[in-house]
């Protein structure tokens, strides 16, 4: 890749090391006070769910009667955006031998739907995968010549010409996607690769960063950000979008006193701005519903997902993202672990979830459109308030809001004001007083 300019190089490290003083600060602060600081998030732009949300969407899990129910729900939602997975081991099992009995029916009924599509070609081929012999997991090795992975991507795209975007491999900075360990130079390689077939031979695709795992902290590396070394090799020059899986232990980050997802997002996304990402999305993100045993995240059940789920969308529609993928439309069988078999919004059958329903009342009390708005004149806020203002078309006006403390607050001047629950489904009027309970979880009040 071509160099990056020395004023772009010193731009990006200085915001990186501003982002990560910042949330440090940000936490020290918070912890010495012992409660979370209030936080008001004013939306970076107008809002558009179908082209703003979209979900990550494991078709080829599935028979086409079940994969056809679960396109049905999802656009029941209103929303036409999936990310799909597609496992090159799998699907070109020998070296020019596709699945094309597979996939084209896919592909068909997505277009048949106008469903806009991500996706990504991840797992090494065993003509190509550069593991070492007897290895048990060939797939997760990066294949041994780029041109290999580059040819089969370009395949893919000259048959299938209205999958909108195609994503160069899936978290290159964990070593479970890149064994034996992360290797920035190598994924580098591979990128560029792929850019540059692609560019040759399946011209007016969008072409995507390998969604990074988390920030793109690289772990065998001292957590070293993967997108900070490829920049310094010229990654904006590609003219690629920029993705990464913001996942965090809960919706305000790892430690919800400091609000680290919200800073890391805030000063993050502005130094890749600055350093020339012209598109970012958050292709990855969402929390499972599983019930044990433990795995990394904490265990938070049906009604856990659908709050954390609705009060993470809330701060990152306010937050500088083009677009952002839930992780997932459904959940998956045994084949998958026991907390990866529970992020959808779905269950196997198709049938929707405490967070499906959640979603789509907070989506139907919204519409389709938003604008930013402001946030009503209030008092006493209880600790750790978090305040989001939007404004419907026909003028009414939305406010979305939760605190760390349960407590209560005054609100001055409003009438037919109607406190919405997105959780519980139920809705009152807001007395002459203006008194509004504020809860741990996502509470919208309409005027």
């Amino acid at each position: 890749m071509k160099s990056l300019s020395a004023r772009a190089r010193r731009f990006w490290r200085l915001s990186l090391c501003v982002m990560l003083a910042g949330v440090l600060l940000w936490g020290m602060s918070a912890c010495a006070k012992g409660e979370r600081p209030a936080l008001e998030l004013t939306p970076e732009r107008p809002l558009v769910w179908a082209d703003y949300l979209g979900v990550n969407a494991h078709f080829l899990w599935f028979e086409p009667a079940q994969y056809r129910r679960q396109m049905d729900q999802l656009q029941a939602l209103g929303l036409h955006w999936v990310r799909v997975d597609l496992h090159w081991d799998t699907i070109e099992p020998k070296q020019g031998v596709f699945r094309w009995d597979v996939l084209d029916p896919l592909m068909a009924e997505m277009e048949r739907r106008g469903l806009q599509a991500e996706v990504y070609l991840v797992g090494s081929a065993p003509h190509a995968s550069s593991a070492p012999a007897g290895s048990a997991n060939p797939d997760q090795y990066p294949p041994r010549d780029p041109a290999l992975y580059a040819r089969s991507l370009v395949q893919l795209a000259q048959r299938y010409p209205k999958v909108v975007a195609w994503q160069v491999w899936n978290e290159p900075n964990l070593p479970a996607f890149w064994r034996p360990r992360e290797d920035p130079a190598a994924y580098g390689r591979l990128l560029q690769a792929s850019v540059q077939a692609m560019r040759s031979h399946a011209p007016g695709r969008q072409i995507v960063l390998g969604g990074m795992g988390y920030f793109s902290q690289m772990p065998t590396r001292g957590g070293a950000l993967m997108v900070e070394e490829l920049a310094k090799g010229g990654l904006f020059s590609l003219d690629v979008i920029t993705a990464y899986h913001p996942y965090s232990l809960y919706p305000e980050g790892d430690d919800p006193h400091a609000m680290d997802f919200v800073q890391r997002a805030r000063q993050g996304n502005a130094a890749l701005r600055a350093a020339g990402a012209k598109d970012i999305w958050a292709d990855e993100w969402g929390w499972s519903s599983y019930a044990g045993p433990k795995e990394e995240q904490p265990i938070i059940g049906d009604q856990g997902q659908a709050d954390f789920v609705t009060r993470r969308l809330a701060l990152m529609s306010a937050l500088d993202y083009d677009k952002i993928f839930l992780f997932a439309l459904s959940d998956l069988d045994q084949r998958a672990g026991a907390r990866d078999r529970r992020y959808g919004l779905l269950d196997e059958a198709g049938n929707p979830k405490p967070v499906y329903v959640a979603l789509q009342r907070l989506m139907t009390l919204t519409g389709p459109r938003l604008a930013p708005g402001k946030p009503p004149a209030f008092s006493g806020a209880p600790p750790g308030m978090v305040s989001i203002a939007w404004q419907r078309p026909d003028g009414r006006r939305l406010w979305l809001f939760w605190a760390a403390q349960a407590g209560q607050l005054q609100v001055q001047g409003l009438r037919e004001a109607v406190l919405h629950d997105p959780l519980t489904g139920a809705k009152r009027v807001v007395g002459a007083d203006g008194t509004i309970a504020v809860g741990t979880s996502l509470s919208v009040l309409e005027w």
